[in-house]
């Protein structure tokens, strides 16, 4: 083959970019609301990047938890992170808003409360960010999942579909995080209009996402999705081993939301972060 037919190209520098890449930022103060597993998790993979633990916040838990927020526990704190339950959120949020204090949030279920939220931060000048899953791999995977939609929904022989595995013990399903992948595909994927994630005894309709979820054992959790033809698959799938990348996360929200107002997703921190990379 003749050398004219091959060109090549200098690679381009990339700007990287670590979960624990901000030592050039000043180390912050975080509240825990919450001092359950998440809570924990966070704390340490905290001290592993130099922040200190100004206060934790839970009623229930003891190891020298404060059991209310007030502004002599929390008055300390450059920011607070927010893992409890949904029927505590909205009124954890209110009073951390209420005395001015940044705020990340990874409890889901209080989402109707959003937009009376938006307006207090607002009024209070301060910072929120909230996610369904602050998995800092989960949300690189929401961006490549969009990528590969775009390019497969050109190509009519492919199809696709979806799958989710978590433990036993999980009472939601499908999960957030595959309810959101399917929104992602029915967004970059236009053959595709609607979601399924019932049984099926009949042959699924052309515009049918067909998502399954599977509960047993131990699995932390499993998310998959397919793109088919007669003549190959191509899989992508994400596989979570730990809480540690849910706790890296809401760290980099953390250090980020900071001297910052406003109401954002981690999507759009790490928008952000990435400066428009695809």
């Amino acid at each position: 083959m003749s050398r004219g037919l091959w060109k090549t190209f200098p690679a381009r520098k990339a700007h990287l970019i670590s979960s624990a890449c901000f030592h050039e930022a000043k180390l912050v103060k975080i509240a825990l609301i919450g001092y359950g597993k998440m809570g924990r998790e966070v704390e340490q993979a905290a001290r592993q990047r130099g922040h200190a633990i100004a206060a934790r916040i839970d009623p229930i838990a003891d190891l020298g938890a404060a059991s209310e927020i007030s502004s002599q526990t929390i008055g300390g704190a450059d920011v607070c992170v927010e893992f409890t339950h949904p029927e505590a959120a909205a009124s954890n949020i209110e009073q951390v808003i209420t005395l001015q204090k940044p705020l990340v949030v990874g409890t889901t279920g209080w989402y109707e409360h959003l937009p009376a939220i938006e307006k207090r931060v607002l009024q209070e000048k301060t910072g929120l960010v909230y996610a369904p899953n602050f998995s800092l791999g989960v949300n690189l995977f929401y961006r490549v999942v969009a990528a590969a939609a775009r390019l497969f929904h050109r190509f009519e022989e492919y199809d696709v579909c979806g799958a989710e595995t978590h433990h036993r013990l999980k009472v939601d399903s499908p999960s957030g995080t595959a309810r959101k992948l399917s929104e992602i595909v029915l967004e970059h994927f236009p053959r595709k209009k609607r979601i399924v994630v019932d049984s099926l005894n009949r042959a699924i309709e052309p515009e049918e996402f067909h998502l399954v979820s599977l509960r047993a054992g131990h699995f932390p959790g499993t998310h998959s999705l397919a793109f088919d033809s007669a003549a190959d698959t191509v899989e992508l799938t994400h596989t979570a081993r730990s809480r540690a990348g849910f706790a890296a996360g809401a760290l980099l929200a953390a250090e980020w939301i900071v001297g910052r107002q406003g109401v954002y997703t981690f999507e759009q921190v790490l928008e952000d972060l990435l400066g428009g990379v695809e």
